[in-house]
């Protein structure tokens, strides 16, 4: 944290953002991509796949699945997207449990953030469904940045 007139006010520098290939992605880089640039932090963005292919294509031996390579050129996309913004990003193509995978990423890159969009299911949803970003939030002590996703456009 840094000292700005006798508030302590957080600096981050490298913020973690989740992204699940859907319209939400749009709600939390709309976000991210300013307070990036304010703070002048890199980003890293994880996509967790997590189909059947890709959970078990390393154990199996599996070719990279159709789902795989879409994930990959789409997380590249908005890479390139932010890097065109002017902001320092890296992407990391995960598979397996979405909260284990994005837990382990913030710390193995050394994330001082994480950002997630959040679908507001409510609490029947979420313990029916489970929830990815509440998960996280109980198992990291890295602040998380939650953005409810803006629903799409009828």
């Amino acid at each position: 944290m840094a000292d700005h007139g006798g508030r302590d006010t957080p600096v981050y520098s490298r913020i973690l953002v989740t992204l699940e290939h859907s319209p939400a992605d749009a709600s939390i880089l709309a976000h991210v991509r300013p307070l990036a640039k304010c703070c002048g932090a890199s980003v890293v963005l994880i996509h967790v796949a997590d189909g059947w292919a890709a959970r078990y294509a390393e154990s199996l031996s599996l070719r990279e699945s159709e789902e795989i390579r879409l994930d990959r050129a789409y997380i590249e996309r908005c890479r390139a997207e932010l890097e065109g913004d002017g902001v320092s990003a890296e992407a990391v193509l995960a598979s397996g449990s979405p909260c284990e995978e994005i837990v382990a990423a913030a710390e193995r890159e050394g994330a001082d953030l994480i950002a997630m969009a959040t679908h507001g299911h409510g609490l029947l949803a979420d313990i029916v469904h489970g929830s990815v970003a509440n998960e996280v939030r109980h198992r990291t002590m890295v602040p998380v940045l939650l953005v409810r996703a803006t629903p799409p456009a009828a």
